[in-house]
């Protein structure tokens, strides 16, 4: 910075006073070298200024006054040169800065106090939002796949030939034969459960027994209680069953006869053909769900989205759109793309199923297509919110928001909510809906 200006050691008539140099200094005041760079600062002239004042000094002004006096007048007041531009420019980066660098200070800014005769609006944020009320969505769109969800591949537990098999496309209900080996059905019914061994009278308990008599009774063959207990009724029930199958009337399930899947099927694809051996290790075909459902992966870092249950929006190319529900959320590992050592990634496939009547039908012009899937983790509805920007770290610890009232601005902390689409919800003592606040450029 400039050092305070100095009064000049000269007579008061200008000249030179004994001992000064011919430049106008003293001997005394000279450094060895010459004079010191602080002492020119403070002097605030150079050789060339002493001069012209030295010719000023012989000239008359138009008052008559010695000119030479004035220019002693001069020097002997403090110089204020660059002080107005210096106050200009300190304004300017104070309003660059907005609301950071007053929130650092801890302060809000009167602009009514400033001296110099500054204008107050210079001071002002350089631009301003509105606080209102509106609905937060915490929502993120990823590219999804219309389809019948991922496949489940399915062999026979039954050695022989394939003699029967379905075409791609199909749909098989409960009690239709998923294909046949030597001749013999090998039959889907319904359950969580999947098959793992024969069901005869004498087996231990288990769910498996009951899911093979609820499927019994909706065929229609009665006469047992429905239950974990694979009694004598239970055995009689099987045998009216085989005969509808053509199957020998033995009254156990061999372990392979039956499938276990969820709900219908629809077959997606064959991995073999009527000829080949069947038995165990050896696939068949692969089957899905009948009704459509949208595949769509999330990065981990976007796990919250992926809440089973959770509401989604599906846009589709001809721009319709569907509701949907997350009916399954995992994960899986794709293997690294480029070399053998590039890094597994790891995502979060979730399964969208569509709500039924109109959705279903606005799907079902799409065998196969990409779509849009619209997550919505969190919504907080009629809340009052700021741009992002506006917040400001307050020196105090927290956020706050820099109001603007007319000339003056004052910073008003905040509680921050829910973050969404640039915009944060806020609330707090003095915050109203439709209040100014500042803004960064």
């Amino acid at each position: 910075m400039t050092s305070a200006p100095t009064v000049d050691d000269h007579s008061a008539d200008g000249h030179p006073t004994e001992g000064d140099s011919a430049e106008g200094h003293t001997a005394e005041s000279d450094s060895i070298g010459g004079h010191t760079a602080e002492s020119d600062s403070a002097e605030g002239s150079s050789a060339e200024e002493h001069t012209a004042e030295s010719s000023a000094a012989e000239s008359l002004t138009s008052d008559g006054r010695s000119a030479k006096s004035d220019a002693a007048s001069a020097r002997s007041r403090p110089r204020r040169k660059g002080r107005g531009r210096k106050i200009a420019v300190a304004l300017l980066v104070l309003a660059a800065a907005g609301a950071a660098t007053a929130a650092t200070l801890g302060i809000g800014i009167d602009l009514d106090g400033r001296d110099g005769g500054t204008d107050p609006a210079a001071a002002l944020p350089p631009s301003t939002a509105e606080v209102t009320r509106r609905t937060l969505k915490d929502t993120q769109s990823a590219d999804g796949e219309l389809g019948y969800g991922p496949a489940t591949g399915l062999g026979s537990r039954l050695p022989g030939t394939l003699t029967q098999l379905p075409a791609s496309g199909d749909t098989i209900s409960r009690g239709k034969p998923l294909f046949k080996v030597d001749d013999k059905p090998v039959t889907l019914m319904y359950g969580p459960v999947p098959a793992y061994r024969a069901m005869k009278a004498g087996i231990t308990e288990g769910p498996d027994v009951e899911q093979l008599e609820r499927n019994l009774a909706a065929l229609g063959h009665t006469g047992f209680t429905v239950d974990e207990e694979f009694t004598d009724a239970t055995a009689d029930a099987v045998k009216a069953w085989q005969e509808d199958q053509g199957l020998p009337e033995t009254g156990a399930v061999e372990f392979g006869r039956v499938v276990f899947a969820p709900a219908a099927v629809r077959v997606d694809s064959l991995a073999a053909a009527e000829g080949d051996a069947a038995g165990p290790g050896g696939k068949v075909l692969s089957y899905t769900g009948t009704d459509q459902v949208v595949t769509a992966e999330l990065d981990v870092a976007d796990q919250r989205l992926a809440k089973k249950g959770a509401e989604v929006a599906i846009a589709f190319p001809d721009g319709t759109s569907a509701k949907g529900t997350v009916a399954e959320v995992s994960t899986v590992i794709e293997p690294g793309e480029g070399s053998q050592d590039a890094e597994p990634e790891t995502r979060i496939e979730t399964i969208v199923e569509l709500g039924a009547g109109k959705d279903q039908k606005a799907a079902a012009a799409f065998a196969l297509a990409s779509v849009d899937v619209s997550f919505t983790a969190e919504e907080r509805r009629d809340v009052l919110t700021v741009p992002v920007a506006a917040l400001v770290a307050l020196q105090e610890g927290g956020y706050g928001v820099e109001a603007v009232e007319g000339t003056t601005t004052r910073y008003v902390p905040v509680d921050t909510g829910l973050f969404a689409d640039g915009r944060v919800e806020i609330s707090g003592g003095g915050i109203t809906e439709g209040m100014t606040v500042g803004m960064p450029q």
